[in-house]
């Protein structure tokens, strides 16, 4: 049972061809089970429905606390990895984050990472760095609610509350204030990421600084305006979107480490 061809707003792969749904195409959706698809694939779609479960079910996600370890730093398993694997190998890359990993093997390791629980396979048969990247930028733009929400004051608000504030040192507080608030899952896992971004900014190789990669983070980390933004509000709400992660990028990397930090060696993969 499908409702009449809606328009995407944030690309999602199709249920039946695996492919992403790009933004502004017209889609279908299963008022039962929520199950998306091309609208070239209707023929192809499954004729039995079942409802899904909440959480953990490939392709659609769930919030950022369903994939959180239970001890702190709630940080996922998938998006350490990538980090690490990053870190490890990508340093010296042009264009880390930037240049897109091949989509197919990009889906294909997503997958996997997500259907592989506890011990997850291992990154550093993926030869090409770019599609680690792709899959932590994958991961983060498929959550039901971005990196940034989940809160009564999310960095949706952050333009009005702290970006916008002439003198550094208030907007800094209220930037920090805005941050604690957070979901710890969300706040955690920002702040790993932050920490991540930052060293990939002071990589000379990697020719990616704040500003591009407040560009690439924009749109991924922060929410729009409006619960069902319009196309033409997703394009107004870019360049607050790039603001916001660059004023981020800005805090220095103590404030960041105060959530991680301590705990540091819990986040390194065995």
């Amino acid at each position: 049972d499908t409702v009449p061809p809606l328009q995407v707003i944030r690309p999602e792969p199709c249920s039946v061809c695996g492919s992403r749904i790009r933004f502004g195409k017209t889609a279908i959706k299963c008022c039962q089970c929520q199950l998306l698809l091309h609208t070239k694939c209707r023929e192809q779609s499954p004729s039995l429905c079942i409802p899904r479960p909440p959480h953990h079910a490939w392709p659609r996600e769930g919030v950022l606390a369903d994939f959180a370890p239970s001890t702190p730093p709630l940080v996922p398993t998938l998006v350490v990895q990538c980090v690490t694997e990053v870190e490890t190998r990508g340093l010296t890359e042009t264009g880390l984050y930037r240049v897109p990993g091949a989509e197919q093997q990009v889906r294909e390791w997503k997958r996997k990472l997500l259907r592989a629980g506890v011990a997850l396979p291992a990154l550093s048969s993926v030869t090409d760095i770019h599609v680690v990247c792709g899959v932590l930028k994958d991961f983060l733009r498929g959550l039901k609610e971005p990196l940034g929400e989940g809160t009564a004051f999310p960095l949706t608000l952050l333009p009005g509350a702290a970006t916008d504030i002439p003198d550094d040192a208030a907007s800094d507080t209220a930037l920090r204030h805005v941050v604690s608030k957070l979901p710890p899952a969300n706040r955690d896992t920002l702040a790993f990421l932050m920490l991540h971004l930052l060293r990939v900014s002071h990589s000379p190789d990697c020719k990616m600084d704040v500003l591009n990669l407040s560009r690439v983070f924009g749109p991924t980390l922060v929410g729009h305006s409006s619960a069902n933004p319009t196309p033409l509000a997703i394009m107004e709400d870019t360049p607050r979107q790039c603001k916001v992660v660059a004023r981020l990028l800005s805090l220095p990397p103590t404030f960041w480490r105060g959530f991680v930090g301590t705990e540091q060696e819990n986040l390194v993969p065995m």
